[in-house]
């Protein structure tokens, strides 16, 4: 059950759009379920009674105090049920009115001097509850924080009714485009707003950019109108962007400050982020040069250990910077992934954020490398998307937990999203790189692969009947074999990919251990032209490694 809460100064305006038909003829038998007193005239009900006469009664107080009353004296609360649960009566729908009011402060419980008010039910799914701020003593009502009081009589009201209990957040979300904005959006022919698109196409810009110059530089060049605000020192105080083409009624550009798209996307908090994030030289891995994909890779297979083990400020740091990395694939991804990439990345941006302080330089190494990542030539090789989405979807899934445990509700749920959004995304950018793997596993000698299931039932008794028989165990025995002939131990190297992650909820546990295993023993998808065919050395005795879990 969702309360929301709005003012204004016309009551007789509220009462209109309540009695009337609708914007699109929704309302359905429009009528009062309580009122003050319960002698209020009801223009649904009784043929006698007008608007006007409703308006007046619920403006008497609010005349009586003349200049003492608030411009904006009208009080408007719309209280709504779930989709799916049981329509409520108007007995119902009076008590909760009622409660609401009690815990808002409007018109608390047995109060004589309470506000002036009444609820309207014109769906079977909500009301509306109207009410004028001024009490009978003619003092203003007590209603501050009415907005969070309200949402936990909400809570309590879903709990005792048996009602859907609906997510509930922290104050930290993006603010949502309002109705005007949306009927805008499909008047023009878009399913997003220009707030929502703003805001992906900032979030995006941060990610790629190495400081405040270059991120307006990337901004301005993705089409965006930008308005950069200076004290008077000439240092930057904020920003603002719109969309050409989008104007308001005097034809002016409608504009949104960063702080308006999103609580993370002031200037002061883009600033901080971008501090010393220039593309820093990179590694090696494994002996080999180690790249900007392998690097964020790298650094993204440790957030679920990070997330286990590092105090909560350092636990955020890893949560927003995994946040970039969703913002910044579908920069560089194949086209054919982008869509579910930008879907990943936009529910993953709710997750991105919470009541903890996110200590920035905990994860200013993976942010270099993500910024690296747009500079570097898109690998040929899909393997390396195939085996970073893996390791992005592990790393989403330790999010969504991290944040259950603490009860940040709606982080969690945007986290769970972003995690089938991602998964769809990493079955098809596996399907082509697997198959590959997959039919050079069935050419292996009976000899090899019988060699590879021994040196699977060695490493990992407890899986190896599953394992051999998915249908990705041959992926699993040529990238074994690939190993050996890259002259890795592949006892070893097993025993290494099968530590990485725990492997009990996995759908596949022989696929997690093809991106892993290649992954750590740097192994191409294609052999170089030329390089024999695996020839394995005799397995070398190695006790079972006990799997870590990390989740």
């Amino acid at each position: 059950m969702i309360a929301k809460i709005g003012s204004g100064a016309d009551t007789r305006g509220v009462l209109r759009y309540l009695y009337g038909p609708g914007r699109a003829n929704e309302h359905t038998d429009p009528h009062m379920v309580a009122s003050w007193d319960g002698f209020a005239p009801d223009p649904g009900r009784d043929e006698t009674a007008t608007l006007a006469q409703l308006a007046t009664a619920l403006d008497l107080r609010v005349k009586q105090a003349g200049d003492r009353a608030p411009d904006q004296h009208v009080w408007h609360c719309s209280v709504r049920a779930a989709p799916e649960d049981r329509a409520l009566s108007d007995e119902d729908w009076a008590v909760i009115a009622r409660r609401v009011l009690n815990a808002t402060g409007i018109a608390p419980a047995g109060d004589p001097d309470a506000c002036r008010w009444v609820a309207v039910r014109h769906a079977d799914d909500h009301i509306h509850i109207v009410a004028t701020k001024v009490r009978g003593d003619l003092t203003l009502p007590r209603n501050w924080n009415d907005y969070p009081r309200a949402d936990k009589e909400c809570a309590a009201i879903e709990k005792e009714y048996g009602l859907r209990q609906v997510v509930r957040g922290d104050h930290t979300a993006a603010k949502r485009p309002t109705r005007a904005e949306k009927e805008k959006a499909l008047r023009a022919g878009h399913t997003a707003t220009p707030r929502e698109r703003l805001r992906t196409t900032v979030r995006t810009t941060v990610a790629a950019a190495t400081g405040t110059e270059e991120f307006f530089t990337i901004l301005r060049g993705s089409g965006v109108l930008v308005n950069i605000q200076h004290f008077p020192s000439g240092d930057i105080r904020g920003y603002k962007v719109a969309l050409p083409g989008d104007t308001n009624a005097k034809g002016e550009p409608v504009w949104f400050s960063g702080s308006a798209l999103g609580p993370d996307l002031s200037y002061p908090k883009i600033s901080e982020r971008l501090a010393a994030t220039e593309p820093a030289p990179m590694g090696r891995h494994s002996g080999h040069p180690l790249t900007a994909w392998r690097q964020v890779t790298d650094d993204v297979d440790r957030i679920p250990d990070v997330l286990e083990r590092a105090d909560d400020v350092v636990g955020q740091a890893h949560i927003t910077v995994l946040a970039e990395t969703l913002d910044a694939l579908p920069l560089i991804a194949p086209a054919s992934h982008r869509p579910q990439l930008a879907q990943a990345a936009a529910a993953f941006e709710r997750a991105s954020r919470s009541r903890i302080r996110a200590h920035h330089q905990q994860a200013q190494a993976t942010r270099r490398a993500i910024k690296a990542i747009v500079r570097e030539p898109a690998p040929k090789d899909g393997a390396l998307l195939a085996i970073l989405l893996d390791a992005l979807l592990l790393a989403v899934v330790a999010a969504q937990h991290w944040h259950h445990a603490r009860h940040h509700d709606q982080q969690a749920e945007a986290a769970r999203q972003a995690a089938e959004h991602l998964h769809a995304a990493y079955q098809a950018a596996a399907f082509q790189p697997l198959t590959v793997i997959h039919q050079r596993g069935l050419r292996l000698t009976v000899t090899v692969q019988q060699r590879q299931a021994a040196l699977v039932r060695q490493v990992l008794p407890d899986l190896a009947e599953q394992i051999l028989t998915e249908p990705g165990w041959p992926a699993l025995a040529a990238s074994l074999a690939d190993a050996e002939v890259a002259g890795r131990d592949a006892v070893a190297a097993l025993a290494e990919a099968a530590a990485q992650r725990e492997l009990g909820t996995a759908t596949s546990v022989s696929e997690v251990l093809v991106w892993r295993l290649r992954h750590l023993a740097n192994l191409p998808l294609q052999p170089a032209p030329g390089q024999p065919a695996s020839t394995p050395p005799p397995v070398q005795s190695a006790r079972p490694t006990q799997q870590r879990r990390t989740r």
